[in-house]
């Protein structure tokens, strides 16, 4: 058990080492200029190497993607037992706004980082990829963990599943994209956060307001 352990140490460790050695040469040469092959020679390492870690190059800039994906469907199927799932998603955004989680854009760099995807066909359609697979994941979440809105009175029936995380996932990447583009246009970063937090209230209070109707407004 403890050599399986260390393997699986050695590979995470392999396969950072290969993520840092990318992101400096997209930030300073553009994603479609690079070549695996540069990537794989900074990191000391095979371009083989390289591609059983990361099977496309979009993978080498969104390291992270395969957590992306997955982190709206956690948060739903982790909420406390009873809790609203919108309330959930929203108190999770909420959150990162508020603690600046790295993941958000809210840190130094973050504007030459998003040049790089906007610059980038390619990476503008894994992007487009990574929400769409994330919004099929809330789906599968809601399927199996639904709103409970029976109790309540003056209920309807929830949507179905594909129908609230269309909603969901889509109040949640129009967010993040309104604090891209406010940081982008040259905004300090600390104001578009919170213009996005009071926007990210409204919004989510609308759906929420929808499996709840007779809920009070944040």
């Amino acid at each position: 058990m403890c050599g399986v352990g260390l393997r699986e140490i050695k590979k995470q460790q392999t396969r950072t080492a290969i993520a840092d050695a990318a992101l400096p040469l997209f930030l300073e040469y553009g994603f479609d200029r690079v070549t695996v092959a540069e990537v794989a020679r900074h990191a000391g390492v095979s371009t083989n190497t390289v591609f059983n870690y990361f099977p496309v190059k979009e993978d080498l800039f969104f390291d992270r993607g395969a957590d992306a994906e997955e982190h709206l469907a956690a948060v739903v199927r982790d909420r406390a037992p009873g809790a609203c799932p919108v309330e959930a998603v929203c108190e999770d955004l909420l959150s990162g706004l508020r603690e600046n989680h790295p993941m958000l854009g809210l840190q130094p760099g973050a504007t030459a980082f998003w040049q790089v995807i906007l610059d980038s066909p390619a990476l503008l359609a894994r992007e487009r990829e990574i929400g769409e697979r994330a919004e099929a994941a809330l789906t599968a979440a809601l399927t199996g963990h639904p709103p409970h809105t029976a109790d309540a009175p003056g209920h309807c029936a929830p949507p179905p599943p594909a129908l609230l995380a269309g909603a969901v996932a889509g109040m949640h990447r129009a967010a993040l994209r309104e604090l891209r583009q406010r940081i982008m246009a040259g905004e300090a970063p600390e104001e578009a956060r919170d213009a996005v937090i009071s926007a990210v209230v409204q919004g989510f209070d609308l759906i929420c307001r929808g499996l709840h109707p007779t809920a009070e407004p944040r």
